[in-house]
């Protein structure tokens, strides 16, 4: 149940949003050590962001797990979507804020009931 939310002021064309949601649920899954099948992405393009005041290209992630995560894994997984959007979108690695959560079980849904 890895859930990737994704926002940048980057516009997303189809084709780059579908190549960053296989990349990232790929990176998320084997960073993470869960299978694909469990991992959700989602990428909010045009989204007003000023960042250190400018609205240049900036992005802003969270990602909620429920364990899998800590500070090694998630400085794997800063790093590979920061090369991500970087190589999709050309957002700087230095314009990118991620926020981790480890969240209990009993915290998230899922076809209708939790996990």
């Amino acid at each position: 149940m890895p859930t990737l939310n994704l926002f940048t002021n980057v516009p997303v064309d189809s084709v780059v949003a579908s190549d960053i949601l296989k990349d990232a649920t790929k990176a998320v899954a084997k960073i993470i050590g869960k299978p694909e099948s469990y991992v959700m992405i989602l990428l909010n393009g045009g989204v007003p962001i000023a960042f250190a005041g400018t609205e240049a290209p900036a992005a802003y992630g969270e990602l909620i797990s429920i364990g899998g995560i800590g500070p090694s894994v998630n400085g794997k997984l800063s790093s590979t979507i920061a090369e991500i959007l970087q190589t999709k979108l050309s957002i700087d690695s230095s314009r990118f804020y991620i926020k981790f959560y480890d969240v209990q079980r009993s915290f998230f849904g899922f076809n209708g009931s939790t996990f």
